[in-house]
């Protein structure tokens, strides 16, 4: 039993508009970085920040990813094949786990200059820091405005907009610093503030990555409980038991659910299959789905896949399998 063509032409359609108008936006946020990260390196060896040349080389992890994130979201959608079944859709996820690896080594190296900095304290130019630092900022924030809710939808996205909001904090704590050592002489701000901001990217980074290497090991997803699911299987009318179910996320935003179900004589497989796919996508959201009818055979006790010569209920029937999204 599988999806209309109908709603599945309109689910890809959709699908496809989305993303094309999600890759422009991201073609436009990875401008504005390159463009912006060159100019921050300039101004920060000027002025000899380490707040803005750490924002700089932040900004720079950024256009990588920024571009990492490009690649995969386009790569994604190719087509699956033979020997790539579900296609490539893991590549967005990969991606977001590189993301989460990279802004974790910029932090260390951030951290090591940060602690030279602060047993000798350099000399910066506080007003160009400031001047320059709100220029990233404003870029920051214009960037993060086109990505939102897109980030919501997409681990790959959300990687890359974890970088641009870690990024807009570094911008306010390099602005924070600037005027610490404008009015007060304070040189030693630019180092604090700095180590400051990368345990702020490194909290976000364990988070990215954590996401994302739970969905290559096929762990159930965050936002779904298992055992709720386990339940509404189990009360479902015409189920008498079940086993060997199993939640993973294919991508951001494409769980699967498989599961083995010993049918009961109360329902028909259809009715019953028809049942479980409108209760687990109206709770959970979950549309790609694989139910094994199975029945238990009365000469041996022993639970075995429904077929012709092994009726699921009175009437009769075969072995089946439902496959939506």
């Amino acid at each position: 039993m599988t999806a209309t063509n109908a709603s599945a032409s309109h689910h890809h359609h959709h699908h496809g508009t989305h993303a094309h108008g999600t890759n422009n936006r991201l073609s436009l946020v990875l401008c504005l970085t390159a463009l912006y990260m060159v100019a921050e390196a300039v101004g920060g060896w000027y002025a000899g920040s380490l707040a803005l040349l750490a924002d700089a080389g932040h900004m720079l992890t950024d256009v990588a990813a920024l571009a990492l994130a490009l690649f995969a979201a386009w790569f994604s959608r190719r087509p699956a094949t033979a020997r790539k079944t579900f296609g490539y859709h893991r590549i967005e996820i990969l991606a977001a786990l590189i993301n989460g690896v990279t802004l974790v080594v910029v932090s260390l190296f951030i951290f090591r200059e940060a602690y030279e900095r602060l047993m000798n304290p350099a000399q910066v130019e506080s007003g160009l820091m400031m001047a320059i630092a709100f220029g990233g900022l404003c870029v920051n924030l214009v960037s993060a405005y086109l990505l939102h809710g897109s980030h919501e939808e997409n681990l790959n996205l959300h990687g890359a907009w974890l970088h641009i909001i870690g990024d807009a904090l570094g911008s306010v704590a390099a602005i924070t610093a600037g005027i610490l050592i404008h009015f007060y002489g304070w040189y030693i701000a630019d180092p604090i503030i700095s180590v400051v901001i990368t345990l702020l990217i490194l909290w976000s980074s364990w988070h990215l990555i954590r996401e994302a290497t739970n969905v290559l090991l096929e762990g159930t997803p965050a936002h779904i409980n298992f055992a709720a699911v386990e339940e509404t299987i189990r009360e479902t009318n015409g189920v008498r038991d079940m086993h060997d179910l199993h939640v993973w996320t294919i991508t951001s935003g494409r769980d699967a659910l498989s599961v083995h179900v010993v049918h009961a004589p109360t329902a028909t497989q259809t009715e019953l299959l028809k049942t479980l796919g409108a209760k687990l996508h109206d709770r959970f959201g979950i549309d790609h789905l694989t139910i094994q009818l199975e029945t238990i055979n009365a000469a041996t006790g022993l639970i075995e896949p429904c077929h012709a010569g092994m009726p699921c209920f009175e009437s009769g029937g075969q072995k089946s399998v439902v496959s939506g999204q």
